[in-house]
């Protein structure tokens, strides 16, 4: 196997994605990571698709910066509404959420599917295309839950107002009975307690953290290092709040090594 020393880019417009790196961590532990959060432009998902598909390609430009050899887009709504831009502009191949997270909830069997994420994601129709696509006669429902993230970036996963507005949002998908729900955007596993409890013990909770890992094990394994020392992480916020700071540290269970706050503004130039 050829062994590639460069690391591997995973970009997300906030914290959240920190989730899918744990993941791609835990899978392959003797690689190097360079995380870029974009957190002083988030939400995303509120944002046209013209201003994602420009932040996202900004943002790839500046992780190429670090000599990747991978891209891995966390975000949902970037990879919803700006996949193919960054990957028509990116020297190296490029890695979004929605196919695999599209095959995680197929996986599971269940007919009807619900998709739930933010404004953008939801109304890009990115997953409700994809999973369409890949078996026309599931059901498919998707609800928008835009008062989720500050949730999550409250640190509330498990709290009683998370309950209340997760009851609001995804009654209509209860209702219809519906049998898996994908969590569409990568703040939504912090909520999994609350989120689990209010849709049942019956109703499978499906995120493509584990499934990313998949994908970049299956389509791009002549990149990977099969072996050698552990690999590093590097933090990059276009902020750093306290708030990014707190949400970090519950993500990965530690304060960050290396973390940076850094312009990539200045991948323009």
């Amino acid at each position: 196997m050829t062994r590639h020393s460069g690391p591997i880019g995973v970009f997300d417009s906030g914290v959240g994605g920190l989730t899918v790196l744990s993941a791609l961590q835990s899978r392959f532990p003797g690689e190097n990571f360079v995380y870029l959060g974009d957190t002083a432009r988030l939400p995303y998902g509120t944002k046209s698709a013209a201003t994602v598909q420009r932040y996202a390609v900004n943002a790839a430009t500046h992780l190429e910066r670090h000599g990747i050899k991978l891209l891995v887009v966390a975000c949902n709504t970037a990879s919803s509404y700006a996949l193919d831009a960054v990957a028509a502009a990116s020297p190296v191949p490029v890695v979004g959420v929605v196919e695999p997270g599209a095959r995680a909830a197929l996986a599971t069997g269940s007919r009807r599917i619900g998709v739930i994420g933010t404004e953008g994601t939801i109304r890009s129709n990115a997953y409700q295309n994809t999973l369409a696509h890949r078996a026309p006669s599931i059901e498919i429902a998707a609800v928008a839950c835009p008062l989720l993230v500050p949730l999550a970036e409250e640190g509330w996963g498990d709290h009683p107002v998370t309950d209340q507005v997760a009851r609001h949002y995804l009654a209509s998908l209860l209702g219809w009975g519906v049998d898996a729900i994908i969590l569409g955007c990568t703040h939504y596993p912090l909520l999994r307690p609350s989120l689990q409890r209010v849709v049942g013990a019956d109703v499978r909770l499906v995120d493509s953290a584990t499934s990313v890992a998949d994908t970049v094990a299956d389509d791009h394994a002549d990149l990977l290092t099969s072996d050698g020392p552990p690999g590093s992480v590097r933090l990059e916020l276009t902020d750093a709040s306290d708030r990014f700071l707190r949400i970090t540290r519950a993500i990965l269970g530690r304060d960050p090594e290396d973390l940076e706050v850094v312009d990539i503004d200045q991948a323009k130039t």
